[in-house]
């Protein structure tokens, strides 16, 4: 690292913030003008290209500066790695374990289970909390809407709900399940990023969530008990399709069960997700002999993911995952965010910059409702909640810490109002993907995703009243 940085002068000047400014500028307009030409879903393809192309951008401009040092590039390297680089090992972790739990059963036979649970009365409420079940499962609120979460959509409408309270109850309880997953991507790099056990930050995310979630049900129930609607048969090609496939069975169960204990006894983050994934293996070959593969080919399945092919496409498409390599494209886009988060931390820009727009902020409601309009800001700005996430934690961190404010309130801050808002804004990702997936619009489903846009107000009712709101010397307690 010395040789690189070798001719690179040791005292560098504090560059300005509106100098500072510019790669950030850049990088939102390059997204704006994908997002116009190319529309939202290119997002995610060439979010890494726009990260070090903005990189360049701020090292040159600090260069010509003189805001460059080898000490201070250095330090921004090292920071921004630890901050970072601990997020990979447990991507592909969960990448393998999304696999092996598919080929186990566990997430077949819950699905299986909670389709049959189904009753026009309690159908939105069922629809919330078999979606929120699976996608803590998969660690994926995606792949959950775009499955089972399609499947509601048709059962729906012939029960006669309206489609904007089908898909408000498909997304909040995917979203809810993402992000108190220990296998969403999301969640795993805001807890990284902020330098945050990724369990106590799932357990302190509960104190937002779990109010969210209980009002969003609540209001489900209601409407379901007083819209009612007629019982149809649905989810039978699905259930058929899904004991075709595997062998539908509560001691598939025993592999999720495991991994809570393991969690609860609170075993490293990284050897609870490497022993689930082993233990989703071994239940493939307990638990599923009717699928008839080896040893060498679940480890294949591992890294390539696992292609269903029932013919009824929408158990083909919850039953197939992408593995270790699907999750290369996540793994691309945060090491390009590490090489950003390195320079703009390295050159002095973000201090800079995040000292301009923090200048006046003191108390923590203020800290954190800022916290949460930048998120919002990120969010509809980048449309895409990876970068919003890793752009928050770095702009913040240092204020949470500077001000006594444990970092697992910058985290949980964070997904509040970055993951859990991203399918309401009509031009992000996540809000294109789902609108057209479910086939409602976003302006449709927007007023009924109850849990999405009571999460981040819940986020300030939580730090206006101090609950469970500690100093950062007391998190370790």
């Amino acid at each position: 690292m010395t040789n690189i940085f070798s001719r690179i002068p040791l005292s560098p000047r504090v560059p300005s913030w509106q100098l500072s400014a510019v790669p950030v500028a850049v990088l939102f307009v390059s997204f704006l003008l994908i997002i116009v030409f190319m529309g939202p879903t290119a997002v995610s393809e060439f979010s890494p290209w726009v990260l070090l192309g903005s990189s360049a951008l701020a090292l040159v401009l600090a260069g010509a500066n003189g805001s460059v040092s080898r000490r201070g590039m250095a330090l921004g390297i090292r920071r921004s790695a630890t901050q970072i680089l601990p997020a990979i090992p447990m991507l592909v972790c969960i990448a393998a374990l999304a696999t092996t739990w598919m080929l186990s059963g566990v997430v077949p036979t819950l699905v299986d289970y909670g389709l049959m649970l189904l009753n026009p009365g309690w159908f939105l409420v069922t629809t919330c909390a078999v979606c929120a079940l699976v996608s803590v499962l998969t660690g994926s609120s995606w792949s959950t809407i775009a499955t089972i979460g399609v499947a509601f959509v048709g059962i729906g409408s012939v029960m006669g709900y309206h489609p904007g309270w089908t898909a408000g109850a498909i997304i909040s309880g995917a979203y809810f399940g993402d992000k108190v997953s220990p296998l969403s991507d999301t969640t795993v790099i805001a807890s990284t990023c902020c330098g945050v056990d990724l369990f106590a930050h799932i357990r302190y995310m509960m104190f937002t969530t779990v109010p969210a979630m209980t009002i969003a049900l609540t209001v489900f129930a209601i409407k379901g008990l007083t819209a009612g609607g007629a019982p149809i048969e649905g989810s039978a090609e699905m259930l058929s399709g899904l004991s075709q496939s595997f062998n539908i069975t509560p001691w598939t169960l025993l592999i999720p069960l495991t991994t809570l204990t393991l969690i609860a006894l609170k075993v490293n983050t990284l050897a609870v997700l490497a022993a689930s994934a082993l233990l989703g293996a071994a239940g493939a070959f307990l638990f599923q002999p009717g699928l008839g593969i080896g040893l060498v080919d679940i480890a294949s399945e591992m890294w390539s993911g696992h292609a269903s092919a029932t013919g009824i496409p929408a158990v083909d498409q919850l039953c197939s995952t992408g593995g270790i390599l699907g999750i290369m494209p996540v793994v691309f886009l945060v090491s390009s965010a590490l090489v950003f988060g390195s320079v703009m931390i390295g050159t002095g820009m973000l201090a800079s910059l995040t000292a301009a727009l923090t200048r006046r902020l003191r108390r923590p409601t203020s800290i954190v409702a800022a916290t949460v309009a930048s998120g919002l800001t990120l969010n509809a700005t980048t449309a895409d909640q990876y970068l919003s996430i890793i752009i928050g934690g770095n702009m913040y961190r240092t204020l949470f810490r500077r001000h006594g404010m444990e970092p697992r309130l910058l985290s949980r801050t964070l997904e509040d109002s970055i993951s859990a808002t991203s399918p309401l804004i009509p031009w992000s990702s996540c809000g294109v993907t789902q609108s057209s997936v479910l086939g409602v619009a976003t302006a449709t489903y927007l007023p009924f995703c109850i849990f999405n846009y009571l999460t981040p107000l819940m986020a300030l009712v939580m730090i206006h009243t101090g609950f469970k709101i500690r100093r950062a010397t007391l998190a370790a307690r």
